[in-house]
């Protein structure tokens, strides 16, 4: 049984809430100028929320700049997007017409995925990260801000409410922590969720990152999490978020 120590907990809470109103005080003029960006070039919210589940399977709203144009769950039934899902274009659309339906698209932080691929037998077995490359839908502005992880920003509210801490475990998707029920990756969910952590300053931005390879590394946080772990995770955060893949 992992267990957090009252001293751990306390300190990292501290840490968490001066750092989080420093930082959105410092940077009121970036989010002013983002948010401004975002509304000069496209339609519709400045900001995205999505549900997300954190420590404990605590369910919470996750906040992000939006970078992806509004109509973005539209355009993906006529674009061509290449993923282990969907082979071509003419195959979703054949597949939606022969349903008389609209198939159901689940978002999440590396891409989208069909939900019915999603509850697949094969997808049950191991939760799938989809990473899709140059995708269009994502606006000039949200190319930017999501290579220099400035979309992330809005996560500092959360970590303020205490619903995130700077370091932790990425929240999921309920889809995807519905999948996380097995021994071996139901620690990933005793660590608080974390606006940066082990993943993102040792594996961000590579095409080949594995869902085990993610998925051990949540664990391996979740054992060894202490207040010198956090400070090693946030120095070498800074040098991750630049990351040179468009994904």
């Amino acid at each position: 049984m992992i267990k957090f120590s009252t001293s751990y907990l306390i300190s990292k809470r501290i840490l968490d809430i001066t750092i989080s109103c420093f930082l959105l005080l410092v940077l009121s003029p970036l989010f002013m100028f983002v948010a401004i960006l975002i509304k000069m070039e496209s339609r519709g919210p400045i900001f995205y929320a999505s549900k997300r589940v954190g420590q404990n399977y605590k369910v919470f709203n996750f906040w992000k700049f939006r970078s992806m144009r509004s109509d973005a769950d539209k355009l993906l039934k006529t674009m061509n997007i290449e993923n282990q899902y969907v082979d071509s274009v003419q195959e979703l659309v054949q597949v939606a017409s022969d349903s008389k339906q609209t198939k159901s698209i689940l978002v999440h932080d590396e891409g989208t995925v069909e939900e019915d691929d999603w509850l697949s037998k094969d997808s049950k077995t191991q939760p799938v990260f989809v990473k899709i490359q140059n995708d269009s839908r994502i606006t000039r502005v949200g190319h930017l801000i999501r290579n220099t992880s400035i979309d992330e920003l809005p996560q500092l509210y959360n970590i303020l409410k205490g619903d995130m801490s700077l370091v932790g475990n990425r929240p999921l998707p309920l889809y995807e922590a519905e999948l996380l029920t097995t021994d071996d990756a139901i620690a990933r969910f005793i660590a608080p969720a974390g606006l940066t952590g082990l993943w993102q300053v040792t594996e961000r931005g590579k095409v080949s990152v594995s869902a085990d390879s993610r998925k051990k590394l949540d664990v391996t946080y979740a054992k060894r999490a202490s207040f010198c772990l956090d400070i090693w995770i946030l120095f070498k955060t800074p040098l991750a978020a630049f990351q040179s893949s468009n994904v």
